[in-house]
C-alpha cells in the first residue's frame, strides 16, 4: 500500500501536569514570560478519533529517532494541520523540547515559540481555549478487525497545533510559575476519572 499523509488529534487543556517536569532553566524561561506546554500527545494500542491504532513499537521508535531534532532544535511545529509532509518555517507556532514514553503513551514539553502563529497560539492557550495537538506523518494503513491500522513504514514529521482532537483524555497543560503539586494531583485524579467513565 502506498503512503499517505497521517494526522492525529489530541486536545490540550488546563489540568495534570506538575511543573515538577520542567528543569530549573525551564522554570526560569516561564519566569520570563515564555510559554511551555507540557502534556498528553500520542497513544499506542488505542483507536483513536480518526480510527487509526499505532503500535507500542511503531510509536517507541519514532519517539527514539526524533531525538535527534530535539537536540538539534528542529523539531518545529505549525500551527493548524497543512495537507503537506514539510513543515512550513513562516507557519511554526511552537517547538519540542522534550519528548518521552509513559508506557504506551507519548508525552512532550513544547516551547511557545515568539512568532506569528506563536503569538496567535499563545493568546488562545491564555484565553482559556482548549486547543488540540496533533502527529503528523507518513505512513500506509491496512484494514484490521474494522480499524485501521498503521504500518512499520510509519514516519513521524512533527506535531502541530489544532481545533480538533480525536483522543480524549490527552490533555496538556500551561505551565505556570505558581502552579502547586496538590492542584496538579487534582486535576490528574480528573483526568483519569474521566478516562474510566468514557471507557
Amino acid at each position: 500500500m502506498a503512503k499517505q499523509l497521517l494526522r492525529e488529534y489530541y486536545e490540550l487543556c488546563d489540568g495534570g501536569i506538575c511543573q515538577d517536569l520542567l528543569t530549573e532553566s525551564e522554570k526560569g524561561m516561564v519566569r520570563e514570560g515564555h510559554m511551555i506546554l507540557t502534556g498528553l500527545c500520542q497513544r499506542a494500542m488505542a483507536e483513536n478519533g480518526n480510527r487509526r491504532v499505532y503500535s507500542e513499537q511503531i510509536l517507541a521508535r519514532e519517539v527514539e529517532k526524533y531525538q535527534s531534532l530535539v537536540k538539534q532544535k528542529r523539531s518545529l511545529g505549525e500551527l493548524d494541520h497543512p495537507d503537506s509532509s514539510v513543515v512550513s518555517l513562516e507557519k511554526v507556532s511552537h517547538m519540542i523540547i522534550s519528548l518521552w514514553m509513559e508506557g504506551k503513551d507519548v508525552y512532550a514539553k513544547l516551547l511557545v515559540l515568539p512568532t506569528p502563529a506563536g503569538n496567535i497560539l499563545k493568546a488562545l492557550v491564555n484565553s482559556g481555549c482548549s486547543i488540540g495537538i496533533s502527529s503528523r506523518g507518513m505512513g500506509s494503513v491496512r484494514e484490521q478487525g474494522g480499524q485501521t491500522i498503521v504500518e512499520d513504514d510509519f514516519q513521524l514529521i512533527c506535531f502541530d497545533m489544532v481545533s480538533e482532537a480525536s483522543t480524549h483524555g490527552a490533555y496538556m497543560e500551561a505551565v505556570q510559575e505558581n502552579s502547586s503539586l496538590n492542584e496538579n494531583k487534582v486535576a490528574k485524579l480528573n483526568r483519569l476519572l474521566d478516562d474510566i467513565i468514557k471507557d
